[in-house]
């Protein structure tokens, strides 16, 4: 869960049979639609078709008490829970109290937890007492498009998509660092170019994370050619991936998070991440990392990112092996969970 998902869809691979991934009923259409399986009345009514429920994310609509009554269908089922820490901090919230009181109840609940570093590993062990298993976080981008040659143009072009001004995004301290280290770079000779996108959205007075000081900034910066400005429509996956490879370096302005698809999908394609020293993103992949509030912290890390980071971009073959091992990972897992779970029942094992 949730089942229609590139990350879902990468944890499996045709060398490792045994998992089938059960069709919830849930709407694949445009926008985002909360998995079915997370209501108790559906795992009740469909129990007979799955024996392991692995909650990913897209529960943060729920309450604590929906989240138990799910727990306790699949407790009176006989099914396996596991749940993957994709997020301590969910970066969509800026209070982490409700959030965390919905991990309050899944965390200790589950029969198996998967997280996608040691250190946020180490982080749930610290709070809830139990110690998750580490599989490193799969390819993003096909596995055809992972590796291909990149050739770095001038100007040097350092990206920053805000999005629909999520939660957790530092925009305009962030932006106002940037600026000014590519000034700088292009006055020490390396031109380099300042890319903002945001989501046409975000710049309505009425969206609900509207920010006048951030819009007013945009219209300045687009007059006065200190940044170029897209205000535009939600890339598809062609039209990301063709953005990103465009970029010499992306910039994560996140204020707190834990994980990011987003570096990872960078890590494919070889666009080098700047981010902020948040969360565990330093484990997931090579990066680089300052104070992004700091025009002087940034210049230099900017200067470091254009050299290029060793280590920043997949190859297909080690991507593909990496894939291989987290699907094995997770049939494994699953069979001593079910093992488990069995014996303590006197059910029979599925193979």
């Amino acid at each position: 869960m949730p089942r229609a998902h590139g990350y879902v869809d990468h944890l499996q691979d045709d060398r490792v049979p045994g998992v089938v991934v059960v069709d919830d009923g849930t709407p694949t259409g445009p926008g985002w639609h909360p998995s079915r399986a997370l209501e108790a009345d559906w795992v009740l009514a469909h129990a007979g078709e799955f024996d392991v429920l692995h909650l990913h994310f897209g529960f943060e609509g729920r309450t604590p008490a929906q989240l138990q009554a799910l727990v306790d269908a699949l407790r009176v089922t006989d099914r396996t829970l596991v749940l993957t820490v994709h997020d301590l901090q969910n970066p969509h919230l800026r209070d982490q109290r409700p959030y965390t009181g919905l991990l309050d109840v899944l965390v200790p609940a589950a029969d198996g937890l998967v997280t996608l570093t040691p250190g946020a590993a180490a982080q749930v062990q610290e709070r809830w007492g139990r110690r998750p298993v580490v599989v490193a976080h799969p390819h993003v981008a096909p596995l055809d498009r992972i590796g291909l040659p990149r050739s770095p143009g001038s100007p040097r072009v350092v990206g920053l998509h805000l999005k629909s001004l999520r939660a957790n995004l530092r925009a305009l301290p962030v932006l106002r660092s940037l600026v000014v280290a590519s000034r700088r770079l292009t006055d020490t000779g390396t031109p380099t170019t300042v890319r903002v996108d945001v989501h046409t959205e975000a710049l309505d007075p009425g969206f609900p994370r509207y920010d006048a000081d951030l819009a007013a900034w945009l219209r300045d910066a687009a007059d006065e050619g200190t940044a170029q400005v897209h205000v535009r429509h939600r890339f598809d996956d062609d039209e990301l991936e063709e953005y990103l490879r465009g970029l010499d370096v992306s910039v994560l302005a996140y204020g707190h998070g834990t994980h990011s698809g987003w570096l990872e999908l960078c890590h494919d394609l070889g666009t080098v991440v700047l981010a902020d020293r948040v969360g565990f993103l330093h484990e997931q992949q090579p990066l680089v990392q300052a104070d992004l509030a700091d025009p002087d912290a940034v210049t230099r890390a900017l200067r470091h990112a254009l050299l290029g980071v060793p280590g920043a971009a997949a190859t297909p073959d080690a991507r593909r092996r990496q894939r291989l091992d987290v699907a094995r990972e997770h049939l494994q897992l699953y069979r001593t969970l079910t093992a488990h779970r069995a014996a303590q029942s006197g059910a029979v094992v599925p193979a």
